[in-house]
């Protein structure tokens, strides 16, 4: 589990910063205008917000992928052992289906 964490996190925190880097080159946040006024009051905290939303960003795409990596048959396990599985379940192992 831990190791799949990192696997999420790390490449979504490189890109975040890189991401971060190219938000900043581009654009002044202080310019960014909403109704006539300034989004923002200063540009740590723009920056700050920025990585934090590119991050969320990445982290929600790395998981994606680690989630459609996994193969049918880790998808469609039961989690259960066959003999605590309920009453009437296919996968039981006494047969107790129809």
């Amino acid at each position: 589990m831990m190791q799949r964490l990192i696997h999420i996190l790390w490449p979504s925190f490189i890109v975040a910063g890189a991401a971060d880097i190219v938000f900043a080159t581009l654009f002044d946040p202080l310019q960014i205008m909403y109704r006539g006024e300034a989004l923002i009051g200063n540009r740590l905290g723009a920056y700050t917000v920025g990585f934090f939303a590119f991050w969320l960003l990445g982290i929600a795409s790395s998981a994606l992928t680690c989630y459609f990596q996994r193969s049918a048959d880790e998808i469609n396990r039961c989690p259960l052992p066959p003999r605590s599985r309920p009453e009437g379940c296919p996968k039981r192992e006494d047969g107790g289906c129809c």
